[in-house]
This record gives C-alpha cells, sequence and structure tokens, in this order.
C-alpha cells in the first residue's frame, strides 16, 4: 500500500503546524533524517527546513510563510514609468487595457494600474446601473452579419471638450449611429438637427454602402428607440419615412419598449467608448479635420482595435469570419455630414442658432 505523501497530508490537515512538530520530533527522537523523511513520505530538505526553523522560532517558526518577495526582482524603469504617466495625463479615464494598446506601452495592464495609483491617479468612479443587463454574448456571436443593427442618435452638445469648438467652428451638434451587433461594425454620421430627413438620409447611405459590398438587405433588422426622428409623430397612423425607406430596401425596422434603453447595449457602449477614446481627447480647429478624424477613428475602431468582449477580435476580423471572402472595405464607410445632402440650406444659420440657444 502506498503511503500518503507529505505534501497530500499536509493539503488536507487542519492543524499544519502540528503536523511539522510531530516531523521534528521523530527527527530528534531518532537523530535519522532519512528516516524521518521516508516516515513522513517527503524528502531530506523538508525535515531539515522544519528542524532549522523550530531551533531557531520555536514553534512559532512551523507556521506557513508567504512566498511574495519583498520586493519587485524587476523595477520599471523610470522612463517606462513617464511614457505611462503621460499617457494617463493624455487619456484620462481610459482603462489600462485600452491605454496600453492606444499608447503602445510596454508593462501589462497590472503594472499601468500600480504606476497610475504610485502618481495619485484616482479610479474613475462609475455609477451603478440598477437595472442588471442581460448577457446576450452567446447568443449575438451566433448570429449572421448584419442580421441587426442598432441606429440611435448622440447628442454631442453635452460633451465638455468638444463643446467649445462645437460652438466656435460650428460643428455639427448631433451624432446618428449604426452599430451591427454580432461584430461591432459602426458607422456613424452628423448633423446639425435630429430630424427625420437626416434619419432617411443616414439609412440610405448605410444600406448603400452594404448593398454595394453584397449585403443581403432583406435579412437585415434596424432597431431603434421611438424617437419621433425614426418614428415620426407618436399618434401617427401611417408608417413613417424612415421606416418606409427600410421597408423598400426590403429589411425589417423594429422599435425597443419606451423607456428599456438597454435593448439599444451594442450602440450605446460605442457612444461611451468614443467619448473616452475620442472626443475627450481629440481638438477639432474646423469642420475638415473635424471629419478626417473621425474618420480615422472610425478605421480604427473596425480595422485595428481588439474587443475585449469578443476574444480580443476587431470587428473587420469578425465580419470575415461570417464572410471569409468580405473586403475589408466594408469597415470603411467614412463619416458624413448629413445637412450637407440636403438641396435648400437658405435657413441652417438660423436653425443652429435655434440650437445653440435651446
Amino acid at each position: 500500500m502506498c503511503p500518503i505523501q507529505y505534501y497530500t497530508m499536509i493539503l488536507n490537515c487542519k492543524d499544519k503546524k502540528l503536523l511539522r512538530m510531530r516531523m521534528v520530533w521523530h527527527y530528534k527522537e531518532h537523530k535519522n533524517v532519512m528516516l524521518t523523511a521516508r516516515v513522513f513520505s517527503t524528502t531530506r530538505k523538508t525535515v531539515y527546513k522544519w528542524v532549522k526553523r523550530y531551533e531557531k522560532h520555536g514553534y512559532a517558526g512551523l507556521e506557513s510563510m508567504s512566498r511574495r518577495p519583498h520586493r519587485s526582482p524587476l523595477e520599471t524603469p523610470k522612463e517606462v514609468k513617464d511614457q505611462v504617466i503621460a499617457a494617463k495625463h493624455k487619456y484620462k479615464h481610459i482603462g489600462a487595457e485600452q491605454m496600453k494598446i492606444l499608447a503602445n506601452l510596454k508593462p501589462c495592464p497590472d503594472t499601468i494600474r500600480k504606476i497610475c495609483k504610485e502618481a495619485g491617479f484616482k479610479p474613475r468612479k462609475r455609477i451603478k446601473k440598477h437595472i442588471t443587463k442581460q448577457n446576450l454574448r452567446g447568443v449575438k456571436r451566433l448570429w449572421d452579419l448584419f442580421q441587426q443593427i442598432c441606429v440611435d442618435v448622440k447628442y454631442l452638445n453635452d460633451i465638455p471638450n468638444y463643446y467649445l469648438f462645437m460652438r466656435f467652428y460650428r460643428l455639427p451638434v448631433y451624432q446618428f449611429t449604426a452599430r451591427d451587433v454580432t461584430s461591432g461594425l459602426t458607422f456613424w454620421a452628423f448633423s446639425y438637427e435630429k430630424s427625420l430627413t437626416n434619419a432617411v438620409l443616414f439609412i440610405k447611405y448605410v444600406f448603400e454602402h452594404l448593398k454595394a459590398h453584397g449585403i443581403e438587405l432583406s435579412k437585415v433588422t434596424i432597431q431603434t428607440d421611438n424617437g419621433s426622428e425614426f418614428i415620426g409623430a407618436p399618434d401617427a397612423k401611417d408608417l413613417s419615412q424612415f421606416t418606409k425607406t427600410i421597408l423598400s430596401y426590403g429589411a425589417r425596422h423594429s422599435t425597443i419598449p419606451l423607456a428599456a434603453h438597454r435593448f439599444q447595449a451594442d450602440v450605446e457602449t460605442f457612444h461611451n467608448l468614443e467619448e473616452t477614446e475620442f472626443f475627450d481627447i481629440e481638438t477639432f480647429r474646423g469642420m475638415k479635420i473635424f471629419l478626417e478624424k473621425t474618420n480615422t477613428y472610425t478605421l480604427w475602431f473596425n480595422l485595428i482595435r481588439p474587443n475585449t468582449y469578443k476574444e480580443n477580435q476587431t470587428p473587420l476580423q469578425i465580419a470575415k469570419l461570417k464572410i471569409p471572402g468580405i473586403s475589408k472595405t466594408i469597415a470603411m464607410l467614412p463619416p458624413v455630414v448629413l445637412d450637407s445632402t440636403i438641396k435648400d440650406m437658405r435657413n441652417l444659420d438660423s436653425e443652429m442658432e435655434y440650437v445653440y440657444k435651446s
């Protein structure tokens, strides 16, 4: 019968010090380290270790000691710490994982957090949500590409870093966003008014792009909230022009329940990311620079940025898994200003002044 190993006895023993004390007593009684090691099914080195600790510290020396080193064997160089601190100043509220990617930092996320904490940066306090989001990642992962696209409008005039540029350079006030649920591919456009007309122009812009890449629009569902820019008047008896436009392409339009914004979690997640990763960092000195930078962020988000909630894959990588032969230009739709596509722009200035005052 095979004797119980010392390691197994230690794991199952409630009083480890007593077991080690018995080992010490056995050695002192027989004065034979080989015999003691054989009786307790361990090594001579282990016997010597506990005998020496007992002789030096007594019974208290038989307590298990932490193996954690007192100091890191490899201290982070000062220049690396300076890079991390400079990146934290630039990217502000972005987490360690994303900051490592954005700033191309060498340390691991845990080391980045430690350096930031030592430098006096406080973690961002997040508002706790009372409604627990239902985890549907496993279900969404099985959907076809563009099976469901969430469309929403974001107010840009509540972003502090962007607001002054918006007022001074007369930049867009609203953002129309469309995001594919399964891949995370995102398309956006901007406007000076949140209107049904601009919503129709935006969905046409997205659908024409998808159709040019061979996407079968009859299998696409557009999900929106119940805003007037999507459904028209709340008491309207007929379908809105936005819904009619979607149906004319063979797609479907569904709306979420009232006040159930968690149904739009995918597009709301993008709205949160763009604030911390883009609008809180960049400067926008004119419309040309604004469109160039938003296009650059689109390319980075769809082609390069890994999604930690989707096995660290980029939206384009996921799209290629769904449709292997799809072109990467599917992820390269440039943002536009929707109002500029409307022919009659004579009253635009007065409309903008109204928006700013409101």
